[in-house]
């Protein structure tokens, strides 16, 4: 896994650098204190890191085999999103990853309403945001190991994921790999399904036209100049004919 950017900067990783020819780019959204970054971490490494410093949104890079193909999965980790007197805090943030994304990730914890309340909320921005299009998405429910202080119903979510039309996982970063690779995993390979595969020869023809500016065209011959050269050779043999 690689770290490659703050999200403040939001750009496509470097094909220079990425050999992968897909890519796919996944945000993941939600409250603060929901496992966000567990997960990314979790699914990218298969390492689970209990504590993080504040989440002030990192691009995280691994490339991995997807049906036998090398594809470069990028995952964006936003910001916490919490609720405040003006409405939902970090959304311009949050906006642009959901405009740069392929597919979006909604987290909630099984151990904090608040942040299931806040699903439907996030659903929304999500479709005030994609005004032209429509992006997979998907809920996920974490910390399920946590069951001494849950405070989500285990049928709240797959009835509210139903609802919005999302696929729903239930998942704990921290005890089980499984699922969170399962869930992310069909997620990237329903999006590589759904991006059309660039040919070899394609590829490798625009390899070529993005490279011959940089090849100094040889120049045409000055016809003049080499007729007036050529009459010069003739002149010059008719002298020593003469001269003969």
């Amino acid at each position: 896994m690689r770290l490659i950017q703050n999200m403040s900067t939001i750009a496509e990783y470097p094909s220079a650098e990425c050999p992968s020819k897909r890519v796919i780019k996944i945000a993941v959204i939600g409250g603060s204190g929901v496992g966000k970054t567990a997960l990314v971490v979790r699914f990218l490494t298969k390492r689970f890191i209990g504590d993080y410093e504040r989440n002030v949104g990192n691009l995280y890079n691994r490339e991995v085999q997807i049906d036998g193909e090398q594809v470069a999965i990028q995952v964006q980790d936003t910001p916490g999103v919490e609720v405040n007197a003006n409405g939902l805090s970090c959304t311009d943030q949050v906006s642009r990853s959901i405009q740069w994304a392929d597919a979006v990730v909604m987290v909630f914890s099984v151990t904090d309403c608040r942040s299931f309340d806040l699903i439907g909320q996030l659903h929304q921005l999500v479709t005030r945001t994609l005004t032209d299009r429509s992006l997979p998405i998907i809920l996920v429910a974490n910390k399920a190991d946590l069951l001494h202080v849950r405070h989500v119903d285990a049928q709240e979510g797959p009835l509210l994921a139903s609802a919005l039309g999302c696929s729903f996982y239930e998942v704990s970063a921290s005890e089980d790999y499984s699922q969170v690779h399962g869930a992310f995993h069909r997620l990237c390979v329903d999006l590589a399904k759904q991006q059309p595969q660039t040919p070899v020869n394609a590829a490798s023809s625009g390899t070529e036209k993005k490279r011959s500016p940089l090849i100094p065209r040889p120049k045409s011959p000055n016809m003049q100049d080499l007729k007036r050269r050529f009459k010069q050779v003739l002149s010059a043999k008719v002298r020593t004919v003469t001269s003969v």
